[in-house]
């Protein structure tokens, strides 16, 4: 039986908030480029990505995620390798001032694309690193979390 921290606080979501408040603490610090929440996040969310984005290519793991893929869909392999591509390739995106909207944009299509996946995972009751994959319902409550955050960056200041 999985405790209540261990089912809302997912690793995504600590690499998020601890990459966020790590970036905001060197920007008071007086790191200029880290000033503000806005980049902050855009720091936190890069952070997510690169831990999400290993996943897709080491191990177990990797496995796991090929077999999260809804059985409809063709390539699995392929599709899970694309997408591990495309959330480092984000992550690197969002480090970048000037590419860091479009990419929070694309990221966010992304996480909404790949949803379906979460979706077909808990309905079938997979396992994730030896783990049944985060309930459905609190990883809606996740996904919204991370959407929103790159919605935020999005169509921030």
């Amino acid at each position: 039986m999985t405790s209540f921290t261990e089912e809302v606080f997912d690793a995504p979501l600590i690499a998020l908030v601890v990459g966020t408040a790590l970036a905001r603490l060197a920007g008071l610090a007086g790191i200029s480029a880290l000033d503000g929440w806005h980049p902050a996040l855009r720091v936190g969310l890069a952070v997510m990505f690169a831990l999400t984005a290993v996943a897709h290519f080491v191990g177990q793991r990797r496995a796991d995620l090929i077999a999260m893929v809804p059985p409809r869909l063709p390539r699995p392999d392929l599709l899970v390798t694309l997408t591990g591509v495309l959330e480092l390739v984000g992550a690197v995106g969002l480090l970048i001032p000037a590419t860091a909207r479009v990419a929070a944009a694309g990221l966010a299509l992304l996480m909404l694309a790949m949803f379906p996946a979460n979706v077909s995972a808990a309905r079938r009751r997979l396992t994730l690193a030896g783990r049944p994959v985060t309930p459905l319902a609190q990883r809606t409550v996740l996904q919204i979390v991370f959407v929103t955050t790159a919605a935020a960056i999005s169509f921030g200041p």
